[in-house]
């Protein structure tokens, strides 16, 4: 007896019985993509109401995500192709390499330092009074193993309006003299600065005339800055070599307003007065300690003679002194660096500076380098050494000593020899 309804009269029509469920049918919407390697065998699919048709493993899609597209997106996998509703993917920032920052601004750095450098070497050169030609200077000694200067502080008073006189205390003497003189000795074996007293009683020798080419007989004995007045600083360096025997390389000169400006564009110079000293002359109004010195203080400091018992030696130590001091100041990092000090330094020097022909801005960077190592301890400074009193009041070198010093310059040994005075 059938007891189903009408209409279902069999289990096949029902759909329920052992019939087998349909095979699995193809969702033409999922695009599959092509794996080059060996497809693995699928395993087999039991629902419980029969295996599916041989060869056929059944796959829903889910497994790989690829229902939804080429990769799933949770867990961590690749995010879905931008689309409705999905935001385009936006790749990560790469981490900055800052081995590579580092170096492109190392080498900018250095670049620019150079092209600084260059430029200011170029600007400083170009400005270099090489007025002194030391060509014309005759019967000359031969070089030695040491680079030798002769420094001059000269009285010109070129380009001082009468203000500037006035408060310099210099006067208003026409042309100009020679103030102060040394030889500076940048050597291997130490640095020497020896100053001449410009009262030295020497020989003034034959010499061609620095404007007119003439040459002129020997003058005989005087007073050493009578070489400077007679034919300017040509015929102070043959009168130099001749009465010493040692060969001067190169000739730097400053007058007075170059002197100070170049003290005021370095803020003042550092000192150490021992004893203090008045001078109505120079203006000089010191008391002992230290102390800084301003352009006219650092003038009037050098220039002071008469307050002092042996006034020109005792002139030329604190012109020594200075120099050393001035040096040692202008030719350290925070000046030669720092672009608001080495160009108001350099201008105010370069503009009143006179140098002999062959003398560079390397040059005479070395000349200050060699006056700051004596600052430092690196050599000595001395007065040439005196034997006493000549005529007119002037001094008497003492020859012995001068040749056994010339000769030690000359071979580049260390200076034994000393000054009495």
């Amino acid at each position: 007896m059938n007891d189903w309804p009408d209409g279902r009269s069999n289990d096949r029509d029902r759909g329920y019985g052992g019939a087998e469920p349909e095979g699995a049918r193809v969702m033409r919407h999922v695009q599959r993509p092509q794996v080059p390697q060996q497809p693995q065998q699928r395993p087999q699919y039991d629902d419980g109401y029969g295996q599916a048709p041989s060869g056929q493993g059944y796959d829903s899609g889910y497994n790989t995500g690829q229902v939804y597209g080429q990769r799933g997106y949770g867990g961590g996998q690749q995010q879905p192709p931008p689309g409705p509703g999905y935001p385009a993917p936006q790749p990560g920032r790469p981490a900055p390499d800052w081995r590579r920052r580092i170096k492109i601004g190392s080498i900018v750095l250095v670049v620019a330092v150079l092209g600084w450098s260059i430029g200011t070497y170029a600007w400083a050169s170009s400005r270099m009074r090489n007025e002194v030609d030391l060509s014309k200077v005759i019967e000359r000694p031969a070089e030695g193993d040491c680079t030798t200067y002769l420094i001059v502080g000269s009285d010109s008073r070129e380009g001082m309006s009468a203000e500037e006189k006035k408060k310099l205390h210099t006067g208003s003497a026409a042309g100009k003299r020679t103030d102060s003189m040394m030889i500076l000795a940048a050597c291997g074996s130490g640095n020497t600065m020896i100053s001449l007293p410009r009262d030295s009683w020497v020989t003034i020798p034959s010499f061609v005339g620095s404007e007119s080419g003439k040459k002129y007989a020997a003058r005989g004995a005087t007073k050493l800055n009578a070489a400077y007045a007679m034919d300017g600083p040509e015929l102070l360096v043959r009168t130099v070599e001749f009465n010493t025997g040692l060969r001067i390389d190169h000739y730097a000169e400053i007058g007075f307003a170059g002197f100070a400006n170049i003290v005021d564009a370095l803020g003042g110079v550092d000192m150490n007065i021992e004893k203090g000293f008045k001078d109505k002359n120079s203006g000089a109004d010191f008391q002992a300690g230290e102390q800084t010195l301003n352009g006219e203080q650092a003038l009037a400091f050098v220039r002071t003679r008469y307050a002092f018992a042996q006034s020109d030696l005792a002139r030329t130590k604190n012109q020594q002194k200075f120099l050393s001091a001035l040096a040692n100041q202008a030719a350290t990092p925070g000046t030669i660096l720092n672009p608001f000090k080495l160009y108001p330094t350099l201008g105010a020097g370069l503009d009143t500076l006179i140098v002999d022909k062959d003398m560079s801005l390397y040059d005479l960077g070395k000349m200050f380098f060699a006056m700051k190592g004596i600052n430092g301890g690196d050599g000595k400074s001395m007065n040439m050494p005196i034997s006493g009193t000549a005529p007119q009041g002037s001094l008497k070198w003492d020859m012995p000593k001068v040749k056994q010093l010339v000769q030690q310059i000359q071979n580049d040994e260390k200076v034994t020899v000393t000054s009495d005075r």
